[in-house]
């Protein structure tokens, strides 16, 4: 026997096959045709001159493949340079900071004025 849910009693009732696998009137649909991807061709841009163009830079990867896999004892998240100590650095002083932070809220926390 199939059951469904009275509206009316907030009761379980006894029903037809029918409607216990369809609550509430719903019946079940076919899917329209799936929508293309978007992504399915890749990607061609045209250029000012009408011909398409396949990749507008130069390719990088060998480069940085490279430059990350020299093994000059230099960690990777630090191999190109500058930019990555400053990252680095100013991420560490804010996590160390935010540790700080964090045990100064806790001291006035477990510690409040009289």
């Amino acid at each position: 026997m199939y059951y469904k849910l009275s509206g009316f009693t907030q009761r379980l009732t006894g029903s037809p096959p029918s409607t216990a696998y369809n609550p509430q009137g719903l019946k079940p649909s076919v899917p329209a045709d799936p929508a293309p991807m978007v992504f399915a061709s890749p990607t061609k841009v045209v250029s000012e001159s009408g011909s398409v163009v396949e990749f507008l830079g130069a390719n990088k990867i060998p480069v940085l493949q490279k430059l990350f896999q020299k093994s000059d004892g230099v960690p990777v998240h630090l191999k190109r340079g500058l930019p990555d100590q400053l990252l680095y650095r100013s991420t560490m002083a804010l996590t160390i900071g935010g540790f700080m932070y964090c045990l100064v809220a806790l001291y006035i926390a477990a510690h409040p004025r009289k």
